[in-house]
């Protein structure tokens, strides 16, 4: 399977898209002033404690308060504690904890207000993103991950990732590992350390133990609840997480970001840089690899499948449900097998699609009944393949009595909505509209009044494709005119994802020109 991540950077927001063999399968948007992302490291105090929950809640500097639950304490949450205030009072004066004494492990059903008094402070991680209405989720069991490792202080474990098959490769990571990490500080090997040398996973120690010195540094001169250590950008963490030998291409339309995420993968896969390119073309980049056609196509109420069946996905206030719907191209004969194969079709896009719009909680399927108990084992087992490749955590269960599959599936941030139903071009909504025939005057004169009152300006003009190919078809295109007339030659550019009459005009920069 070949996969692509194309990267589409501006100045206030970057989207990244993921396709396998060409099919968008994950789109992430992350604007620049977001101020929550699951991994960072936080100082927090505690606020308040509600018995009735078995919870605090924490400030850690936003305005909403996070929300920390008796089960995310983890074992060495005294520990932790002890050692956020060692250091904050400045009497633990090392990092590193082959000195520190630890505190017995916390109990498994204890109080929350046995553990937290009010205005404890502790390090904290974001473990979900605010969600709705719902701030931030915290846990105190403190990661730091890398590519191959995640270590874990406090901790004297060694895991090692249940997806290495080879019970000899998993032996040898192992005592590896063991022999070579700091003491009091546990590691979980991830599946991409597997075959990796001695000196590769001594250089990651060597990294994520530098995040740990961060946090000590921080902490020493930190006063009140404030971010810590970030984790990686969204472009850096999904490459951390997914980059492996399959991936064939890496696109950034960006030169700042091409060069971030060359420098990037020089240090944790200098093999790999090959397959980055910089996008300098015209056209937009995601209407390049028609990313912007896919997304229009599969966001929205209804999903239409190659057979000409479809599916329904709608969203409650406790779950998604999705109605699987066969259209009227269904076989009258065979019915029962073309009701399996509807639904295999179905299963696959719906794996697809929760991936697509990360969605999380509980997913209700409801398939086309079918009767042949092996045909509802085969789309059980077609499933769970389907969903393989989702690196969200979920549980599959087989149908029920009713052609019902329920599926739970991770949920640390809000799902993806993109409106895909666009305003009426022509009456922008008022259902009266200007005369179509005068955005060409409209567009001329604001090149005019740009010419006037900017010095030998270099502009481009970026419209709706159909407004492009007007602009410059024939010999005497008004593009070869406006040549003539100003002494300058104006760049048109398409972008698919702008209205009919909709254009915007650029410096040399890229900067959009304002004219209201």
């Amino acid at each position: 399977m070949e996969k692509e991540l194309i990267v589409n950077s501006s100045p206030t927001e970057v989207e990244i898209a993921l396709l396998e063999n060409g099919k968008l399968v994950e789109i992430h948007r992350q604007k620049t002033s977001v101020n929550f992302s699951v991994g960072d490291i936080f100082l927090g105090t505690v606020k308040k404690t509600m018995p009735s929950l078995n919870a605090a809640f924490l400030d850690i500097g936003p305005r909403k308060d996070a929300f920390l639950h008796y089960t995310d304490l983890g074992p060495q949450i005294k520990s932790l504690i002890k050692f956020t205030n060692l250091v904050m009072n400045k009497n633990h004066n090392s990092p590193y904890l082959e000195n520190f004494e630890q505190e017995p492990d916390n109990m498994k059903n204890g109080k929350i207000e046995a553990v937290f008094p009010k205005n404890t402070n502790v390090l904290v991680q974001v473990l979900k993103e605010p969600i709705s209405t719902k701030g931030p989720r915290l846990s105190c069991e403190i990661t730091i991950p890398g590519r191959f490792l995640v270590i874990t202080p406090f901790s004297e474990s060694v895991a090692v990732s249940k997806k290495i098959a080879s019970s000899e490769e998993r032996k040898r990571l192992k005592l590896l590992i063991e022999s070579i990490k700091p003491k009091k500080f546990g590691v979980i090997v991830r599946t991409a350390a597997e075959g990796k040398k001695v000196a590769d996973l001594h250089s990651e120690i060597k990294d994520l133990t530098d995040k740990w010195e961060k946090i000590y540094e921080e902490l020493r001169s930190c006063r009140e609840p404030q971010k810590l250590l970030s984790e990686l950008d969204k472009t850096s963490s999904i490459l951390r997480d997914v980059l492996s030998g399959n991936f064939t291409k890496i696109v950034v339309n960006s030169k700042e970001m091409h060069d971030s995420i060359r420098d990037y993968l020089k240090s944790i896969a200098p093999e790999r840089v090959k397959i980055l390119h910089w996008h300098k073309g015209n056209k937009p980049i995601f209407d390049q690899f028609e990313i912007t056609r896919q997304i229009k196509s599969s966001f929205g109420k209804t999903a239409t499948l190659s057979s000409g069946a479809y599916i329904v996905i709608e969203q409650t206030e406790a779950m998604h449900v999705v109605d699987v719907n066969s259209g009227p191209k269904m076989m009258k004969k065979d019915q029962d097998d073309a009701s399996l194969q509807i639904n295999m079709e179905a299963a696959e896009e719906v794996a697809r699609q929760l991936r697509l719009r990360d969605i999380g909680g509980l997913i209700v399927i409801d398939f086309i009944d079918m009767k042949n108990p092996e045909h509802k084992t085969q789309l059980y087992n077609a499933m769970k393949s389907f969903m393989l490749s989702d690196r969200a955590q979920h549980t599959i269960l087989p149908l029920s009595k009713f052609g019902l599959m329920q599926i739970t599936r991770q949920r640390v941030k809000p799902a993806v909505h993109i409106e895909t139903q666009e305003v009426c071009p022509t009456c922008n909504g008022t259902g009266k509209s200007a005369a179509s025939i005068l955005v060409i005057d409209a567009i001329e004169r604001d090149l005019a009044f740009i010419m006037q009152n900017m010095s030998k300006p270099k502009l481009s003009l970026t419209v709706h494709p159909i407004i492009r190919a007007y602009l410059q078809r024939h010999l005497y295109a008004q593009q070869r005119k406006w040549y003539v007339k100003h002494s300058s030659w104006i760049s048109i550019r398409e972008d698919s994802a702008f209205q009919l009459l909709q254009y915007v005009f650029q410096d040399a920069n890229g900067d959009k020109i304002v004219l209201d």
